[in-house]
């Protein structure tokens, strides 16, 4: 293996390398996507304990691709927690059928709020970690600021824990039937 700089470690589930996480501002959809998705390939080689996804319904998020889902399994862990916040999870129930599938496995490890109430795009379209942050700014040209820094991360937790706190328990793992 000589002159081979790879690190396994760095790799995904199906050998591919890990995308870095952006930092620095982003703009349109397709960087927007590469950065959640990005996020999801990072999650468990970052050891997040905690993630916060938000969204107005996170229909145009990449959620249901067969890659951010293996990144999603890779991180559920025992004593790792993820937060979902939206104004309304009807689009995401419908367009990312692998993701709810997913969250229906990994219940115990997943709360969800919704807050119907919440004007659209009042919600802060967000992947919060503890050492990384996305927020989009603007959703009709999808440009967002990826950051490492610790004094947006702090903000980011405490808009996000108000909207939490304003929402309440939604997007069921099932749903009873008579």
């Amino acid at each position: 293996m000589d002159g081979d700089n790879s690190d396994d470690s760095n790799n995904t589930a199906a050998g591919d390398p890990v995308p870095a996480l952006p930092e620095g501002r982003l703009v349109g959809r397709l960087a927007f996507g590469d950065a959640v998705r990005a996020a999801c390939a990072n999650a468990a080689q970052a050891g997040w304990s905690s993630i916060v996804l938000a969204d107005d319904d996170f229909s145009d998020w990449p959620l249901g691709e067969r890659a951010v889902i293996e990144g999603l399994n890779a991180w559920a862990h025992r004593g790792r927690h993820m937060r979902l916040l939206a104004r309304d999870f009807t689009a995401l129930r419908q367009q990312h059928p692998r993701f709810v599938q997913w969250r229906t496995t990994w219940a115990h490890l997943i709360e969800a709020h919704a807050v119907p109430q919440a004007s659209p795009h009042e919600i802060p379209a967000v992947i919060w970690t503890p050492t990384w942050t996305l927020e989009r700014l603007d959703p009709v040209r999808s440009s967002a600021v990826a950051e490492h820094s610790a004094e947006r991360r702090v903000a980011l937790a405490e808009r996000l824990g108000d909207w939490w706190a304003k929402g309440r328990p939604a997007f069921a793992p099932t749903t009873l039937g008579l």
